[in-house]
């Protein structure tokens, strides 16, 4: 299964896991009698501060100069602590999630929850875990006491 590591970016995860979501919602229809006003505003939150983390995180790594490209961990030139990265370690991937569970809310299907799920589980296997790995080697005892005050998730 390392093959898989590092290998997809993390967006185009996020898009096959929300394609899935929406197929099975086509199919299944939804199952929760959710008012389209409210399911469309929770969704829209959601989605807006899913992409705000998403853009924040970005906008942190342009100014420290390092890389954005998850694909490639082992060349941040910087251990990058500050903003949304005091929150949370992994803002870009907790955007995702928050913007498919916004989805799920719009779609009004209890198993469409399964989506961010899975998302989470697929993104921490192959995308964190390899991350934190290489900014481990990289960064050593300054990452391990970022691990230690800054959550992975929330």
């Amino acid at each position: 299964m390392s093959q898989l590591e590092l290998k997809i970016p993390p967006p185009l995860v996020a898009a096959t896991v929300a394609a899935g979501m929406v197929s099975v919602a086509l199919w299944v229809g939804p199952v929760l009698n959710l008012p389209v006003a409210f399911r469309l505003a929770g969704a829209l939150a959601l989605a807006v501060l899913g992409a705000c983390l998403d853009v924040a995180g970005i906008w942190v790594f342009r100014q420290a100069k390092t890389t954005v490209n998850p694909m490639a961990p082992e060349r941040s030139a910087k251990l990058v602590v500050r903003g949304v990265y005091r929150i949370t370690r992994n803002p870009m991937y907790l955007g995702l999630v928050l913007i498919l569970l916004g989805l799920a809310l719009y779609l009004a299907a209890p198993w469409a929850l399964l989506g961010p799920l899975a998302f989470a589980a697929y993104i921490t296997r192959f995308q964190i875990v390899p991350e934190e790995r290489a900014m481990a080697a990289r960064f050593g005892a300054d990452y391990a006491a970022y691990c230690a005050a800054v959550r992975r998730w929330l």
